[in-house]
């Protein structure tokens, strides 16, 4: 396989976002199915799924210190911008939010929960007069599949295949196929021209100053913060994984708490771009590394999250931020360690063993606390894989060979968990 295939998924799969992306998709699908319509609609409906309602409920929408799917959906109506994608309400002002408020008051949106098989689900559907627009997004945050006018099928796509209608200019790239696997992308990551991958530190330059955010001001709980003023107190020790910690949670409490400022995103999560990057920030930093060992480390640990997401899939019952992305995380400190190809694998299996049962119970403040739990054990891990210590085949879900060992982990997540993740949404709504 070319390198240019990996370095194309790269480039695909981080991409920078305004706000929690699940409510963000729903402002992206409303924004265009305002420009579809060619007005603000009399009245909306918000069809989404399951995973979509249990991601939207808690988390802050930018500029606005609200939370909720309706603020977001009325905000793409009333002034996103659908070109910008994740960063649709990027260009919202305070008359935007003036304007989307009273729009809720006057109880023209509904947000409903549709029965469908899709974990990520969003469908809008706009009303003015005798006109109706409708768009719909499946399977990956940005993923429009079908956008109509009344009678008119403007866009639509199935699995592979684009259909264009009425000179719609909507185009689709085919994607390459990417096969991956942990030594594969170890391989890529040590064979690869810096060049190539250099536009990974400015991800994690941005991913930086959303932590460095999270640390000057008060946000959601405060984790990042209190935790990084305590480094050096006696509380916690001044050491990489204290400070790894703090920046990491301190990033994810300014992001769900509605932070002005874009993220880098991997594999569809802004949270899972924080995770899997800003620990390595930590060590990188910490350790003096040269810009090129920290690219190197960024493309592994991008790579392996995005890997074992495409087991877990978008969105699932297991937290993806907790255990994909720290996952990636700690294979990419492991290699600043100086580990080698065998390392890592020791420690995507350490990983596994220690936090395959992190749920997912929706984006919200308390994520950093999550997050904070897996960057620690992504250290521990690769502390341990550095010093050839792994967990053995006879524990639990481990298997000797790491792929099958990934596989089994996205069983638990996909099947083992369906029954968790109803139960976990039913909470949720009875609140």
């Amino acid at each position: 396989m070319g390198f240019n295939k990996y370095v194309n998924l790269l480039k695909r799969e981080l991409t920078p976002a305004l706000g929690c992306t699940e409510p963000i998709a729903v402002a992206y699908a409303s924004a265009k199915a305002r420009e579809i319509l060619g007005s603000i609609p009399e009245r909306v409906e918000v069809l989404v799924s399951g995973n979509i309602l249990k991601n939207g409920m808690g988390v802050g929408i930018p500029k606005t210190k609200m939370t909720g799917l309706d603020i977001a959906a009325a905000l793409g109506l009333i002034g996103g911008n659908a070109e910008a994608k994740l960063e649709v309400l990027k260009d919202i002002e305070d008359k935007h939010i003036e304007e989307a408020v009273n729009y809720l008051k006057e109880n023209r949106l509904k947000v409903k929960l549709k029965d469908v098989k899709n974990k990520l689900y969003i469908e809008i559907v706009c009303f003015d007069g005798q006109n109706e627009s409708k768009v719909i997004i499946k399977d990956k945050h940005t993923n429009i599949v079908h956008i109509s006018l009344n009678e008119d099928l403007i866009y639509e796509k199935k699995d592979d295949e684009v259909k264009e209608c009425n000179n719609c200019n909507e185009q689709e790239e085919k994607k390459e196929e990417v096969s991956l696997t942990i030594d594969c992308i170890y391989d890529f990551s040590q064979k690869v021209k810096f060049e190539d991958i250099k536009f990974l530190l400015e991800g994690a330059k941005m991913n930086r100053r959303v932590a460095q955010e999270g640390i000057e001001k008060d946000y959601g709980l405060r984790v990042g913060k209190v935790f990084y003023e305590s480094i050096g107190k006696g509380i916690f020790a001044d050491s990489i994984e204290s400070y790894a910690i703090a920046i990491t949670s301190a990033a994810v409490d300014a992001r769900m708490d509605g932070c002005i400022f874009p993220v880098m995103t991997t594999a569809g999560s802004g949270n899972q771009g924080l995770t899997c990057t800003l620990p390595v920030v930590a060590v990188a930093e910490k350790l003096e590394s040269s810009e090129e060992n920290f690219a190197r480390a960024l493309a592994i640990s991008n790579l392996i999250t995005i890997h074992i997401k495409s087991y877990l899939g978008r969105l699932s019952a297991l937290c993806g931020c907790g255990v994909a992305a720290a996952i990636g995380s700690s294979c990419a400190i492991t290699y600043l360690l100086g580990g080698d190809k065998k390392a890592i694998n020791h420690s995507v299996k350490n990983m596994i063993a220690g936090l395959s049962g992190m749920i997912c119970d929706g984006a919200k403040q308390g994520c950093a606390l999550k997050i904070s739990t897996s960057v620690s054990s992504a250290i521990q891990s690769a502390v341990l894989a550095i010093n050839d210590i792994e967990v053995s085949c006879k524990d639990g879900i481990i298997h000797d060979c790491v792929e099958q060992t990934i596989k089994n982990l996205g069983n638990l997540g996909i099947e083992g968990m369906v029954d968790t993740d109803r139960v976990i949404l039913n909470m949720m709504v009875c609140k």
